[in-house]
């Protein structure tokens, strides 16, 4: 191997020595592999925009248009209660929770890129059988299309940007996706209030249009280098040196392709890597990464008012059109809080932004909740000030989302699986992300029926207890090396009583050199 200069240096502790920063190559290579965020982003904002149009429920729904239309003595929260008209907002992610066990066989043996492609096409053909749709099987049939290429799309697109990162602005650089998720959704949003005024095919063009992202990504994705991790774990050495000089700007790559070897080395070792993420050394990062963080990020409540933010806002007594107009404005909170976090997050920290948010979410919600439970219910019509008063505490609310638990949901478990599980281990952070998703989805809306105001006040429970979790068990990991975050465990307060433990098990199974004679 060339540079053996740096062989004497423990494997993961050569960072010192990495050289390079970005070139253009590596903007354009983020930027057409973050495109998959957008595919994400506009299903959010187009499914949750198409279920309160009149035209789609009137031709798939009739008996929840006319309940929106004729109060019928409910209370306003149980308008849109209807499991068929949430399934097809939730049938996407069950779908999407199981191709991700497919995508990680085909992100592992064939490259990110592949189940990158693979999902761009699974999207396209989701979003034309769901613009022809005569029915609602043909509805659900192209959403679970939609779901294959989601459940494809997150599987790689985040580990592609934190791979081929360099690992000071590693943090910025996965937030792309975060980025082009909320843009993607904003865009969605800005349709749907077009879309509506079309009838009675308007529905047909939102849902239509998702070709459009799907398109850019498979085209954009045909000239994607593949990353250096990968090429490395498939044996692909020199090519690799070859990806990582030219998004590096520099033929000094020796030091950091050496701890790409090494770190191959081991995963290779590793013939079963689902399995391995039981074992002791790699609990940190299944009870963080691929249980807890994804997991949380559902439950912040955050989805359920993208899925339906202008079904709540209608409910809450606002028009269709000034619906769709008010979930604009959280759209764009959506895309503000990410730059805020691409701005800070490498600086800050990740555990600052995720503390922050917490209690910035809290206060939005428990707000929120204490004036529906005064304000609402039964038909009555908000003040034009208590309005006002909700819509900025869910903007509060959607802007503390998008500069926290929305990027770093992605960001932290990519950062902290080693190689040899890392894509077995984002398959199982998407397959619980999407697990509660849909869970999520399925059940808002009988939520809200049932709960009303105090859904937010059980969001902002369990937020606070996402909040202690983060601040109990997760170190911070910003700016440091992908190879060298193991180390992190072996430190912190808790996690080094397991990981340690598992080292000297090991320790006491070998015999010495004396015994071994």
């Amino acid at each position: 191997m060339a540079g053996g200069g740096f062989g004497g240096h423990a494997p993961g502790k050569r960072a010192a020595y990495y050289e390079g920063g970005a070139t253009a190559y590596f903007v354009l290579a983020v930027v057409v592999g973050s495109l998959g965020g957008s595919l994400f982003g506009y299903d959010l904002g187009v499914s949750s925009g198409v279920t309160s149009m009149d035209d789609f429920l009137k031709k798939f729904f009739p008996k929840t248009y006319h309940r929106k239309h004729a109060h019928l003595h409910e209370t306003d929260y149980c308008k849109y209660d209807n499991q068929i008209l949430t399934l097809f907002t939730s049938s996407l992610y069950f779908a999407g929770l199981l191709s991700t066990f497919a995508a990680s066989p085909v992100t592992r043996k064939h490259g990110r890129k592949a189940s990158i492609l693979t999902g761009a096409v699974s999207f396209f053909l989701g979003g034309v059988v769901n613009a022809t749709a005569v029915n609602i099987a043909m509805l659900i049939i192209g959403r679970i299309l939609l779901g294959v290429g989601i459940g494809f799309g997150n599987q790689a697109v985040p580990l592609y940007l934190s791979e081929i990162s360099p690992p000071k602005i590693r943090g910025a650089v996965n937030q792309l996706f975060q980025l082009t998720t909320v843009v993607g959704i904003l865009v969605a949003e800005v349709i749907n209030y077009f879309t509506e005024k079309l009838h009675p095919w308007g529905w047909r063009l939102s849902v239509g249009l998702a070709t459009v992202p799907a398109t850019l990504m498979f085209v954009g994705g045909l000239f994607l280098p593949e990353t250096p991790n990968s090429l490395v774990e498939r044996g692909r050495v020199e090519e690799a040196r070859r990806i990582l000089e030219r998004v590096r700007g520099t033929e000094k790559v020796d030091a950091e392709l050496e701890d790409l070897q090494e770190a191959s080395d081991a995963a290779r070792a590793v013939k079963h890597p689902f399995r391995n993420l039981l074992a002791r050394k790699n609990r940190p990062q299944l009870i963080i990464g691929a249980i807890g963080i994804p997991a949380f990020q559902q439950l912040t409540g955050q989805n359920s008012i993208l899925f339906y933010a202008p079904v709540i806002f209608q409910s809450l007594g606002f028009g269709t059109g000034a619906a769709l107009y008010s979930s604009i404005i959280t759209g764009s909170m959506l895309v503000l809080g990410a730059l805020v976090s691409m701005v800070v997050v490498d600086r800050l920290g990740r555990r600052f932004l995720f503390m922050e948010a917490g209690i910035q979410m809290i206060i939005s919600n428990v707000i929120v909740g204490v004036t529906l439970a005064l304000e609402f219910g039964n038909g009555a019509v908000l003040s034009r000030g208590v309005s006002v008063l909700l819509v900025v505490s869910i903007c509060a609310f959607v802007a503390a989302f998008g500069w926290s638990w929305g990027p770093l949901g992605w960001l932290v478990p990519t950062e902290i699986f080693p190689l040899e599980t890392r894509s077995a281990g984002q398959s199982v952070v998407v397959c619980v992300n999407l697990f509660c998703t849909a869970l999520v989805a399925q059940c808002f809306l009988a939520a809200l029926c049932h709960l009303r105001f105090g859904i937010f006040i059980l969001f902002a429970c369990l937020i606070a207890v996402m909040t202690v979790f983060i601040y109990l068990l997760l170190p911070e990991t910003k700016q440091v090396p992908i190879e060298e975050i193991s180390q992190l465990w072996e430190d912190h307060w808790f996690w080094k009583q397991i990981v340690c433990s598992d080292d000297a098990s090991k320790e006491k199974k070998q015999p010495t050199s004396s015994n071994a004679v």
